[in-house]
């Protein structure tokens, strides 16, 4: 165990990174488990971390406009496309969403498949670099996300079945960028599980178990020298499960005390 790891340049900035991304993937989260696409994240994630791997490939500057557009374009094709099949088809919805899963988990590995660092780079996509994450970085993305949750919160999106595809798409791939997409999958799914069965105050408790998550992931992986991603998905298993179990008792307390 080191405290020396424990500094807040790093940590504070990583800490508001994880907070952004739930502002936004908590109630995204809550969305997706009702509509049973569960895997929908991660299809539309990996398809937005393709576009990320051809720009890589294409030697453009990472974080130019360029690769935003063509990161945030595979996504959006990503989404209309399953919008489309959800309509069409919707008794195999989820196995289309594997399909497209694996067709861009195998894309970029093609696309990597002539780089020596291609390895590394995969493993980035997927775990992310939270740590690395700075106040530059965080910013935009804020800003978008103010823009996609006054969206989401409005009467428009209510009416339009597309436009949640298309809020979804942006919002992965800004996220992926941060903190990779075994974060993003775990902030839009575990929070979500923890509060399904809540009404009101979902969306704060589920902020509250990302934070919560988030938080103690990161002073864990600093203090054991272990990898903040994976270990931010397990805080926020843990804090997801206390979460759910918490709000198991307030539901079973009174039927007991009744009997």
């Amino acid at each position: 165990m080191s405290w020396e790891g424990l500094d807040v340049t790093i940590l504070g900035p990583a800490f508001l990174a994880g907070l952004v991304v739930a502002s936004t993937h908590v109630p995204l989260g809550r969305q997706v488990l009702k509509r049973g696409i569960i895997f929908l994240d991660l299809a539309v994630a990996q398809t937005a971390g393709m576009g990320l791997v051809a720009a890589h490939t294409l030697d453009w500057e990472p974080g130019g406009w360029q690769v935003q557009l063509i990161a945030v374009s595979a996504a959006v094709f990503a989404a209309y496309l399953l919008h489309l099949t959800e309509s069409r088809w919707p008794e195999i919805q989820e196995a289309l969403i594997g399909c497209l899963f694996i067709l861009a988990s195998s894309g970029s590995v093609l696309l990597l498949a002539a780089n020596p660092h291609g390895g590394e780079r995969l493993r980035e996509l997927l775990v992310g670099q939270i740590l690395w994450v700075g106040y530059q970085q965080i910013i935009p993305v804020a800003l978008l996300y103010v823009a996609v949750l006054a969206l989401w919160f409005s009467p428009l999106r209510k009416r339009s079945q597309l436009l949640f595809y298309l809020l979804f798409a942006v919002a992965i791939t800004a996220s992926v960028q941060l903190v990779g997409i075994f974060l993003v999958f775990a902030t839009l799914i575990l929070p979500a599980l923890a509060v399904r069965q809540k009404d009101s105050g979902a969306d704060f408790l589920g902020y509250l178990i990302a934070a919560t998550g988030y938080g103690l992931g990161l002073v864990l992986a600093a203090l054991f020298d272990l990898p903040a991603g994976a270990m931010i998905v397990y805080t926020l298993a843990i804090a997801s499960l206390m979460g759910g179990w918490m709000q198991q008792q307030k539901i079973t307390t009174p039927e007991i005390g009744t009997s």
